[in-house]
């Protein structure tokens, strides 16, 4: 019984940690993937000589940097039950998170194929897109679903108390993990589209977003900051409908 609770002590700390050396690997691999995509872009090559593998491997790597801070609560939970080994091992839920993710990667790839270049030359059309999707984003911030996946977030015991998948089982572990991801999805993205509007690998709004994300879900004026949020990116909109050539200066 010690050693067991002496394993769930010692992985509530381990998993955190890994979690953070993750985000931090993920954070150096996409600014690695920024400047690859910058040199080509000067090199007059277009958006489509970056693969789908590779834009999966960079939007993976950009999710992991920018989501692993803010799900440490839950995997932490999760690790102290893993460590008495009343659950499966806490990598498969991580996985099943990663797989929600991961599999919006490909239709973010077309997205960002068709914008990007529309975007970098200042098409009005882009700049009204752009604006709209952060009009629609800031309305989303304030609707009651969102509200109601951030409660989910900010509460991982609620969350796990409310599973009906067998955890003990490696099935029901990416279940929960995939559970937990869609919620996340649902308090994120908007945000996320708004990023996509500006050309997806912007350093800059990533790390910004990744704050917001990281405040919204963990500290206690999470909620507040949801209608700050929503206040800015409407007030960005409007700007952007008003002189769709601006969005040159976003990005």
């Amino acid at each position: 019984m010690r050693e067991r609770a002496g394993l769930a002590t010692r992985d509530s700390v381990t998993v955190p940690a890994a979690l953070l050396g993750l985000a931090a690997v993920g954070w150096w691999w996409s600014m690695r993937m920024t400047g690859r995509m910058e040199r080509s872009m000067s090199m007059d090559m277009t958006a489509v000589s970056v693969s789908v593998s590779a834009f999966m491997v960079a939007w993976v790597a950009m999710m992991g940097a920018m989501m692993f801070p803010a799900i440490i609560p839950a995997v932490r939970l999760y690790s102290r039950a893993a460590g008495t080994r009343r659950v499966a091992p806490t990598p498969l839920f991580v996985a099943g998170y990663l797989l929600v993710w991961s599999s919006i990667g490909i239709p973010t790839y077309f997205a960002w194929r068709t914008l990007d270049g529309p975007i970098r030359a200042g098409a009005p059309w882009a700049g009204r897109l752009a604006g709209s999707v952060f009009i629609a984003a800031a309305i989303y911030q304030l609707t009651p679903l969102k509200a109601a996946c951030l409660r989910h977030c900010r509460s991982p015991m609620s969350f796990f108390l409310h599973q009906r998948s067998n955890l003990s089982r490696p099935l029901g572990a990416l279940r929960a993990g995939s559970t937990h991801g869609l919620i996340c999805l649902g308090c994120c993205w908007a945000l996320m589209a708004v990023l996509i509007t500006l050309g997806t690998m912007q350093i800059w709004w990533m790390l910004g977003f990744a704050a917001f994300i990281f405040a919204e879900k963990v500290t206690v004026v999470g909620e507040r900051l949801a209608s700050l949020t929503a206040a800015g990116l409407g007030t960005a909109g409007l700007f952007l409908l008003i002189s769709p050539h601006l969005i040159t200066r976003l990005t």
